[in-house]
């Protein structure tokens, strides 16, 4: 399922709910409607960034690994391309974005609406 960013600020932004997830419970925010005020935009923005400086310190985790094994075998494969693992900082950054237009301009990101 995707979640719709909205801000009068920054274009939509649209994320699976599974990738939202982790922004939304690190703000406290509720996933299915919610709003990030252009008071809480600065405070959002630091926490986001925060969590990003943190997740790149980590390198990727065996479980990641074992996924990646499981869903692709170890076998070779010359007809697909290499797996390329998405980083949380990368699939961060539209909405970290969003979060700075709208801690710049004084507007409100709003989801669920």
């Amino acid at each position: 399922m995707l979640i719709k960013f909205k801000s009068k600020s920054y274009p939509e932004v649209l994320m699976y709910q599974e990738h939202a997830k982790r922004i939304l419970d690190l703000l406290h925010k509720d996933m299915e409607r919610g709003v990030i005020t252009a008071e809480e935009a600065a405070r959002a923005v630091a926490l986001l960034e925060g969590e990003i400086e943190e997740s790149r310190k980590h390198q990727v985790s065996e479980q990641v690994e074992r996924d990646v094994h499981a869903h692709h075998g170890e076998t070779e494969d010359n007809e697909h391309e290499p797996i390329e693992v998405v980083s949380f900082s990368t699939r961060a950054y539209p909405l970290l974005e969003m979060l700075r237009a709208a801690r710049d301009n004084h507007t409100d990101v709003l989801w669920g609406v």
